[in-house]
């Protein structure tokens, strides 16, 4: 009789209280049915590969990414917390397995005589003195009568999962923060090349308007202009530097290396990198599978779900099977004979009925944390589609602008070519020449610029995709020296 009604009670464990989870409709939409409104140039409609920064073909980025991927901060950090978050299952998948322990002691006890009230009826005034030792070991089993240990095993699974793509995700920043940083470097260098030739033609140009003045062809006033010019180009060459630089110590940064200690291959970058073949972005549909953000929003719901059936089994009995074995006596070799041998078994129910305010305050509360989570995976998931067509629609428009600075830019060259001749020719004024100048430095600046964008715009759609967590290193703390 005993044993059947443990089985039943054992049986009745697979019963799970609270809310069974659903994925949101969203997150399970077919293959191809969400698609890019914004569609711009050079797109291809394939999948993103997961090492995309590997399109541009540079060794050096290669390098940067894997090692920023390797030793970011952040990154090590949030792979703590997915450890973290492993060590937290672990700890509630544990509630399913018997808790055991073992206890022993030993005792001197003495026990005066007005605590000892037949002594004090014999009229005897002696104390009693005793030694004592025990062992035992203790065993208790909860029964999951409602489900509460699987509902907490199951939202710990959840945040185990959110946790892996919140690494996910922090490594695809990571990448398209190192990318970027390269591309920043690469064109704030070209930027300042770009400048310190324009400063060199019109360098030449001051020195051809002092020559002129000097022969009576020309006047102090030509020399000045001809000088603000040429100062104005010269003005802009630090700034770049400055930039340059700024940009070298971000990929320390980011790569876990201090900020001595930069990257000779990326300071000696002069253009920033480009593609050759149109960007692969797949359908919105494996956007949304891809993107480590909606998957980690996704898996808190779960988890959260999970946690209103944690809450609603309170409101239920909890049941412990208890047991005992133990050994007692006045001497060590007397308390493991069968004499001292004692033992006890039975079950432990506890249940805070009929006063319930808490419990259900707690369901309430575990609700509306589910409610929040729906909503921030229904912001998750169209922040993603933002975040892509966004992406497109900038980098479809800094396309078509470079387009035409490309054209600016031979037009004021053959314009600035041409005006020279004429000056020299003497059909030209000086005010003229110095125009076209300024018009040819202003196309250059402009197209460098443009490039810039263009690059950055490409980063910025790459990490609005998702790609690049797919095969990243597992992350490590630089050692110094290396």
């Amino acid at each position: 009789m005993k044993k059947l009604i443990l089985i039943s009670a054992m049986s009745l464990s697979a019963c799970t209280v609270g809310p069974d989870y659903q994925v949101p409709e969203v997150a399970r939409t077919r293959p191809g049915s969400v698609r890019f409104i914004e569609e711009g140039a050079q797109l291809d409609p394939r999948p993103l590969p997961p090492r995309w920064w590997q399109l541009y073909d540079d060794p050096v980025l290669d390098r940067l990414v894997a090692e920023a991927l390797a030793h970011n901060p952040d990154v090590r950090t949030a792979a703590a917390s997915l450890a973290q978050a492993r060590a937290v299952l672990s700890e509630q998948r544990g509630a399913r397995l018997p808790q055991t322990g073992l206890q022993g002691s030993a005792t001197y006890a003495r026990v005066s005589p007005a605590g000892n009230p037949a002594g004090s009826a014999s009229g005897s005034a002696r104390s009693v003195q005793t030694d004592y030792y025990s062992a035992g070991f203790d065993a208790s089993y909860e029964v999951d009568l409602f489900g509460g240990v699987a509902r907490a095993i199951e939202a710990a699974r959840g945040d185990v999962e959110a946790a892996a793509a919140q690494l996910d995700a922090a490594r695809v920043a990571i990448a398209a923060e190192t990318a970027r940083a390269y591309v920043q470097t690469c064109s704030s260098a070209a930027q300042r090349d770009v400048a310190a030739e324009t400063a060199a033609l019109q360098r030449r140009t001051l020195e051809l308007t002092q020559s002129l003045a000097s022969a009576g062809r020309g006047t102090e006033r030509d020399v000045r202009r001809a000088d603000v010019v040429l100062a104005q180009s010269e003005a802009t060459v630090p700034s770049f530097e400055a930039e340059r630089r700024a940009s070298l110590y971000a990929l320390t940064a980011l790569t876990g290396r201090p900020p001595e200690d930069l990257d000779a291959d990326a300071a000696a970058c002069v253009a920033p990198p480009g593609l050759d073949a149109p960007i692969p972005i797949g359908d919105g549909a494996t956007l949304l599978a891809r993107r480590p953000d909606v998957r980690a929003a996704e898996r808190a719901l779960a988890a959260d779900t999970a946690r209103v059936g944690v809450a609603v089994a309170d409101l239920y009995p909890s049941i412990r099977l208890l047991g005992n074995i133990g050994f007692g006596g006045t001497s060590p070799g007397n308390a493991f004979k069968p004499s001292g041998f004692s033992f006890s078994v039975g079950p432990l129910i506890s249940w805070n009925f009929p006063n319930r305010t808490v419990a259900r305050a707690r369901i309430r509360q575990a609700r509306a944390g589910a409610d929040a989570s729906l909503a921030r995976f229904d912001g998750t998931v169209l922040a993603a589609l933002r975040d892509v067509e966004q992406a497109l629609a900038r980098y479809k428009g800094e396309l078509e602008r470079n387009v035409v600075l490309e054209r600016a830019e031979r037009s004021s060259e053959r314009a600035a070519a041409l005006s020279k001749q004429r000056f020299d020719n003497g059909a030209d004024s000086f005010l003229l020449l110095i125009d076209s100048e300024r018009d040819r430095a202003t196309a250059r600046a402009e197209l460098a610029e443009s490039r810039r964008a263009v690059a950055e715009a490409q980063i910025s759609l790459f990490k609005a995709l998702g790609g690049g967590w797919e095969q990243a290193p597992e992350p490590d703390r630089l050692k110094s020296g290396n």
